[in-house]
């Protein structure tokens, strides 16, 4: 890493006009990237990180957006002639935009077109910025695909971005940000929903291709985690301000700000249990000055002291299993088979099938969480949706109650339904965005005739609403005017309002903020407490599914890689797939950021 300049952001100030009102989504930032080095920009959701990196960009749509003040320096020329961002025309940042300064946004299949292939969007950036010949775009593009680690180089070019999955569309997105040789690279949330095995080969590619082009990378995430595994530095932003910035070994063992404390204390623990998760609020309260400014007030509390109150003694754990494991099961899964047809031949007879469950069996205790964990493709999210029969299943038994879900007709499955619920894993598309979340919440309710009236019905919507942190005023607002982790609440209490005793929580947390993920796991940790509940509980992520289950099942391929209980499997993986994906999980611990530093 070089101690010379690449970009120097001052006083930065970008707003937005809404209706009148003024939001300061970067408010007088400031900060420095050096050559060569790798910097974390990391916060909660509207903590203004990303629009810091698209105000360096000149990409704030105008209107409601603009900077207000403020300069962004980039030194390519040296430290004695920096060119200052903001102050060029639309046509001279086209320069500079993609050619010197790139950027890899948030989600891939929302920044390529749908309608040209991946060979072709990469060919199309080069030949923005450099003037060669067609032949020698097509052959670059293949040169980028290979470095990114893309397999069949050729077969890539000409696929569109539906036929790939999530990991290789974000590395065409790479190819795309590097097809310039950037002198720096903006990674907005890069890897954010991407199972932990591809998270961890994105993250190795992007440090080495670093090195390879000599760039500087900004990287951007929630996620302090994945920063320990990356970043030599780390820029910490709450509400638009930077509230601690440093070296990354120095945040991480010595924290100073409140908030930072909280992001780092609220990720899920993986070497001992614990009854919650610390949340940001455990360490800070916010109140609203008399000018509209937050106010922080810190709370006498360090991470080691919040974390040794809500640890679980191991006789508590002994004890818990002692009483859920001598019940008869509630729900038993024998042999289920979900099959998908592949391959057809000219007369529509099926020649071939995707197996994406094969012969599964299990069985969930009443009153325990069931974690089902593996990568994209593994058939857990398909073997959550056969046992309610939203996928129709081509053999085995489901039996819950002593009844097997796969023999009932519809109106018995119906009545079923509302002890059996399910929470998806995008909130938003879940939710009709015309209807009010208050009647998404009732029109369950309607359905199932529970309760008299719509007037008792929307009491106990209210009810529900307060049950899961959210308020009585919110009745009348809709889906688009919530934050993912309200959103994610809102149709927790949808699941609610049948009175179910058993909840099939499908990735419902993978896409949040670790901060807003913890609120959210702890949610749910409590209503299983106070109302009893059941869970299988879907996750790629097996740091998650660790804190929240008793026992855990590994998916691969259809089939189970390992059962058993979930500390057990993470101390002791038995199989190979287990060990990968205990290997990928982003640790944070002090002593390996150290030796990555030493090696830097």
């Amino acid at each position: 890493m070089s101690s010379r300049k690449l970009l120097e952001v001052k006083n930065l100030k970008t707003y937005f006009t809404t209706e009148g009102s003024v939001v300061k989504a970067v408010d007088d930032v400031s900060f420095t990237i050096y050559r060569g080095e790798t910097v974390g920009i990391v916060g909660e959701s509207g903590s203004g990180k990303s629009v810091t990196s698209l105000s360096a960009m000149r990409l704030i749509p105008s209107p409601p957006g603009r900077i207000a003040g403020g300069e962004i320096l980039y030194y390519n020329k040296g430290e004695d002639d920096p060119i200052d961002l903001v102050k060029l025309s639309e046509d001279e940042m086209r320069k500079y935009r993609g050619n010197e300064i790139s950027m890899i946004f948030q989600e891939p299949m929302t920044s390529l077109n749908p309608v040209f292939t991946c060979g072709d969007q990469v060919m199309e950036a080069i030949r923005l910025h450099q003037n060669i010949s067609k032949s020698e775009a097509y052959d670059l593009t293949l040169n980028l695909f290979e470095k990114v680690q893309l397999p069949d180089p050729p077969r890539i070019y000409s696929a569109y971005p539906h036929q790939l999955s999530g990991g290789q569309k974000q590395r065409v997105m790479i190819a795309m940000a590097l097809s310039c040789n950037p002198n720096i690279l903006i990674a907005d949330e890069p890897t954010t929903a991407l199972d932990v095995t591809v998270q961890a080969t994105i993250l190795r590619l992007m440090d080495d291709l670093r090195n390879q082009i000599d760039a500087s990378v900004i990287f951007i995430t929630h996620d302090l985690g994945v920063i320990a595994e990356i970043a030599d530095r780390v820029i910490v932003m709450y509400k638009g301000k930077i509230v601690e910035q440093g070296n990354v070994y120095d945040i991480f063992s010595n924290p100073q700000h409140p908030y930072t404390k909280g992001l780092l204390a609220c990720r899920p623990p993986l070497d001992y249990r614990m009854h919650k998760l610390p949340i940001v609020s455990d360490f800070m309260d916010v109140e609203e000055g008399p000018d509209g400014e937050k106010i922080i007030n810190e709370k006498e509390a360090s991470i080691e002291k919040v974390v040794d109150a809500f640890k679980v003694k191991p006789e508590e754990t002994v004890q818990r299993h002692k009483e859920l494991y001598q019940q008869e099961p509630l729900l038993k899964v024998k042999n289920l088979q979900t099959w998908f047809p592949s391959k057809k031949n000219f007369f529509g007879k099926t020649l071939d099938y995707v197996k994406a469950v094969n012969d599964v069996t299990f069985d969930v205790y009443p009153g325990e969480t069931l974690g089902l964990v593996g990568e994209s493709g593994c058939g857990k999210t398909t073997l959550g949706r056969s046992v309610l029969r939203l996928v129709e299943p081509q053999g085995g038994e489901v039996i819950y109650g002593g009844q097997d879900i796969l023999k009932l007709n519809q109106k018995e499955l119906k009545a079923l339904r509302r002890n059996i619920q399910i929470i998806f894993q995008d909130p938003y598309s879940s939710l009709n965005p015309r209807m009010t979340i208050g009647n998404a919440i009732l029109e369950p309710m309607k359905v199932h005739n529970v309760l008299d009236n719509d007037k008792m019905r929307k009491d106990k919507v209210i009810d529900l609403l307060e049950t899961v942190s959210l308020e009585a005023r919110h009745f009348n607002r809709y889906p688009h005017e919530f934050s993912g982790g309200q959103r994610q609440r809102i149709c927790i209490a949808r699941a609610l309002a049948l009175g179910p005793k058993f909840i099939i929580c499908d990735e419902s947390v993978s896409a949040l903020d670790v901060s807003v993920q913890a609120q959210v796991l702890n949610l749910l940790i409590d209503l299983r407490e106070k109302f009893g509940f059941t869970y299988i509980f879907i996750s790629h992520d097996l740091s998650v599914v660790k804190f929240m289950s008793d026992r855990m099942v590994v998916m691969n391929k259809g089939v189970i890689e390992e059962m058993g209980d979930a500390d057990e499997i993470y101390n002791n993986p038995q199989r190979e797939y287990t060990q990968k994906l205990i290997s990928a999980i982003p640790k944070g611990r002090v002593e390996d950021i150290a030796k990555r530093m030493t090696l830097r």
